[in-house]
């Protein structure tokens, strides 16, 4: 017995063992566990899941069927593996933070966001959702090839019709051996509309797509849960070599509460991230110490959305604190994608044009068996109706011949051979009911022929040309875009270390503007036109209690913005970096924006293309203190502010301007005082020091604008009632700096104190904005050209306690994308033949003004005609 047992023991190689065992067990898990199918975006137990509820009828407008059943029905009939597996992979399809778009419509306790598990699936229920019957459409029309299951007693798919690219659109992830995928989920419509344009260039042009064209259409990844992905230097690789890392940030906003403190409230977060462990991960920094300054950790979230809350001390700068939790946090993750999928069963890693060439051959295989089978079906049914047709002709015959028959089958026969019909057709004639006789019936089937005839031209037409094949898919998947589609959720924000992203941002113009609050925003120029002046103007902004704009310029999008605060200090950021918002919305605290420390406000802001060596900043302050500094001092400002002025507790800075060393300057006054001197008269000073007296202010007075020669050829001066006008720079001699200047505005009761001043030349335009937030937007044309001791004409017209906040000269084109301030001079002649005709125009509308300056201003237009002539 021994020796028998011994005959049966066979030496084999462990190494060669091993080796073939496992290489049979990891292509196993490849092929039939781990990885989606290129075509369908779905693994094994996901088809099989989603084809049994089919054939349970559990669609979207059935109730719901216990999970239990489902899952029994599948591990039964399709997948032998266990049940926790197949209810996994339920579950996972039924949540709307891991789905982007769920396939399973799920009834009950399916997880959270919080990493919390589903409930036992004998307590919860689903069905298949909307769109998941996209991805089964026409499956029984033979437009997919079916395989026996286990044991040979069933036939499931190999792959699903899937009527959208669901590889893209949902994403997958898994782990194989030897290998992962990690997709991410897309927006429907900018992948529908990829698949599209690969459509339409191959029908309209016959070629390839290339790949800028889809990175044009596919911004890149939308995750369920929203967030920020940082810039697209991650995605473009991704999408080129199907490998790349993307990094994906946290919403989070910085509110002020009572009491000068602040708030982090965080909105959104990074795919696939567990908030209950991010939320102990924070407190547990602070337990540690190794972020200091929160004082309060909740986590308020409910049906209305996500929202964490971390309150912290008086005494800290928010965004510092931010950036550590980005550093040490899940705020802030990296999403590896790894567009790895399955190739007539071959693992192969994709890129973008690659998964969606894939599909779209998918959808041609699809789309062609299914019009086969329907072609199929109309002429089967065709056929019939053709030999009833023949009936109805030859009723009478066709009677007898059944009456006189002793069986069905001899009535066939002899039908058959009378008619020349096939068995079909005689079975069908056999089977006819008397009601059919009737003349509506016959005209039915002669109406349903002519369609099926039409029909069946269409569908031998769509088999016979692969361009009209490629429009049936175009059309339907179009129509799939517009019913499911929904706008993005994740937005692209901007990465400081991807210098591609600038690249990608087109040079426009702007408008910038900034509440007295510190809320800032980016707009476009096309939400204000020209108005008349007198005007009521536009709402410019939605804006809350005891706030106004106070800060409103024009800039291009790639040009630095340079903040400069109450307390001297300097920051600096692109101008397409702050958010773009709509005219009426309030925009974004600055203190997102920047690391101000408690307390800061920006006093003056200025845009600044490049900083040139031999070009300066000139600086003036409320109370008549200038500075100049080299401009490439401020070349490299950090991130938490560079010191930019030493200034007196009672001043602050209000007008920073880009100069040459050859401008003259001017400084107006709240109370209608106007110096010009040469900017050579103030010194070249370091970054740090205070500067020197630019003019002498009576008591209560204060410099409200600071302008230069170059800017324009006449000033123009608005008073806080809304009336305003222009006087030639001409008129002010230049003086020595800290003198008192001269009388530049007739302030009366009327008028109100000066606004604002700008240098301008008659082609330009200004913007008046409000106290509530109105803007009007006029011609300088418009204005009133007068002399220096003049109150000016209504420029706007003002409700009951609502004074004019603040003016800005509107510049664009190339003026603006040159970085000057400077707008081109008029000639000697054009400019005394503009005095004139302005000067004929509004003295009509000066009805209010006194008679000895009616007089006064109509002398000096024919003296200026005079001297033209």
């Amino acid at each position: 017995m021994d020796d028998k047992i011994f005959d049966q023991i066979q030496d084999v190689d462990l190494k060669k063992t091993m080796e073939t065992s496992y290489i049979s067990y990891a292509m196993n898990v490849i092929a039939q566990r781990a990885l989606p199918d290129v075509r369908d975006g779905l693994k094994p137990v996901q088809r099989r899941v989603l084809f049994s509820m089919i054939e349970l009828n559990n669609g979207p407008d059935k109730p719901h069927r216990k999970c239990a059943r489902i899952v029994g029905d599948t591990m039964g009939k399709y997948h032998p593996h266990g049940d926790s597996s197949i209810y996994g992979a339920l579950v996972n399809m039924a949540q709307d933070w891991s789905t982007r778009y769920p396939l399973v419509d799920g009834h009950g306790n399916f997880g959270s966001v919080d990493g919390d598990g589903a409930a036992a699936m004998r307590y919860t229920e689903a069905r298949l959702s909307k769109i998941s019957m996209e991805m089964l459409a026409d499956i029984n029309k033979d437009t997919v090839d079916f395989m026996p299951n286990f044991d040979e007693t069933e036939k499931e798919p190999t792959v699903l019709p899937s009527r959208y690219p669901n590889l893209l659109v949902n994403g997958t992830t898994g782990i194989a051996v030897g290998m992962a995928t990690n997709i991410p989920p897309h927006n429907l419509r900018e992948i529908i509309n990829a698949v599209v344009k690969i459509i339409d260039n191959q029908v309209e042009e016959n070629r390839e797509t290339e790949m800028e064209e889809l990175l044009e259409i596919v911004k890149g990844p939308d995750f369920p849960t929203g967030a920020t992905i940082l810039g697209t230097a991650g995605i473009n690789q991704a999408y080129r070599t199907g490998r790349g890392k993307i990094r994906v940030r946290a919403v989070t906003n910085i509110e002020p509460m009572q009491n000068g403190k602040n708030r982090i409230v965080v909105t959104e977060l990074p795919y696939m991230v567990n908030k209950a462990k991010l939320v102990e991960k924070i407190a547990e920094l602070v337990r540690d110490k190794k972020i200091d300054g929160i004082t309060d950790l909740r986590d308020e979230s409910s049906r209305q959305g996500m929202r964490i809350c971390i309150e912290l001390r008086r005494d800290v700068n928010p965004n510092v604190v931010l950036n550590l939790l980005y550093k040490h946090t899940q705020l802030q993750d990296t999403f590896g994608v790894i567009m790895l999928a399955l190739v007539d069963n071959q693992p192969k890693v994709l890129n973008l044009y690659e998964m969606l060439n894939y599909y779209l051959i998918h959808q041609k295989d699809v789309v062609t068996r299914r019009t086969k089978y329907d072609l199929n079906k109309a002429q089967e049914r065709a056929h019939i109706l053709e030999g009833l047709l023949i009936a109805l002709d030859n009723i009478d015959e066709v009677i007898n011949i059944i009456r006189s028959s002793q069986n069905t089958q001899e009535a066939k026969t002899r039908l058959m051979e009378r008619f020349a019909l096939s068995d079909a057709q005689s079975q069908a004639i056999v089977d006819m009911r008397l009601r059919a006789l009737t003349g509506l019936e016959r005209e039915k089937l002669e109406t349903e022929y002519a369609e099926l005839m039409d029909r069946i031209t269409e569908l031998k037409a769509i088999l016979a040309d692969e361009k009209k094949l490629l429009g049936v898919i175009r059309e339907e998947i179009l129509a799939i875009a517009a019913k499911y589609g929904d706008e993005r959720r994740t937005a692209i924000g901007f990465d400081e270390y991807d210098i591609t992203m600038e690249d990608l941002i087109p040079v426009t113009n702007t408008v910038i503007t900034m509440t007295k609050l510190g809320y800032i925003k980016r707009m476009s120029l096309d939400n204000f036109h020209a108005q008349n002046r007198g005007g009521k103007g536009i709402k410019g902004m939605e804006t809350i209690e005891d706030d106004y704009i106070e800060d409103l310029f024009m800039t291009t999008s790639h040009h630095y913005l340079m903040f400069f605060t109450n307390t001297g200090r300097v920051y600096r950021m692109k101008a397409y970096e702050i958010p773009e918002a709509g005219r009426t919305a309030r925009g974004t605290a600055i203190i997102n924006l920047l690391q101000l420390q408690p307390g800061e406000k920006i006093s003056a802001v200025i845009p600044i293309k490049e900083y040139t060596q031999g070009h300066f900043l000139f600086m003036a302050t409320k109370n008549g203190i200038v500075k100049k500094t080299p401009i490439t001092d401020y070349e490299n400002v950090r991130k938490t502010g560079l010191a930019a002025i030493t200034l007196r507790d009672d001043d602050q800075l209000i007008e920073v301007k880009k100069t040459d060393n050859e401008q003259d300057i001017f400084l107006v006054t709240k109370y209608g005082q106007c110096i010009r001197f040469n900017e050579q008269d103030v010194r070249s000073t370091g970054r740090t020091s205070m500067g020197v007296i630019g003019m002498n202010l009576a008591d209560g007075d204060e410099v409200v604008g600071m302008q230069m020669e170059s800017q324009g050829d006449s000033l123009m001066i608005v008073s806080e009632k809304g009336l305003g006008k222009c006087t030639l720079i001409s008129e002010f001699t230049t003086q020595n700096r800290g003198g008192k200047g001269v009388k530049c505005y007739k302030i009366t009761e009327k008028t109100g104190n000066i606004v604002g001043v700008k240098s301008v030349n008659k082609d330009n335009e200004v913007m008046l904005i409000t106290t509530e937030g109105i803007i009007i937007r006029i011609k300088v044309a418009d204005t009133a050209l007068l002399g220096r001791v003049t109150s000016g004409v209504k420029l706007m017209n003002l409700a009951d306690d609502v004074t004019v906040a603040s003016i800005a000269k509107v510049r664009e084109d190339k003026t603006l994308m040159e970085e000057s301030d400077a707008s081109e001079l008029v000639s000697e002649e054009e400019e005394a033949a503009s005095v004139a005709e302005v000067a004929k125009k509004t003295a009509e509308d000066l009805q209010e003004t006194d008679d000895e300056l009616m007089k006064d201003l109509l002398e000096r237009a024919e003296a200026d005609k005079e001297s033209e002539e």
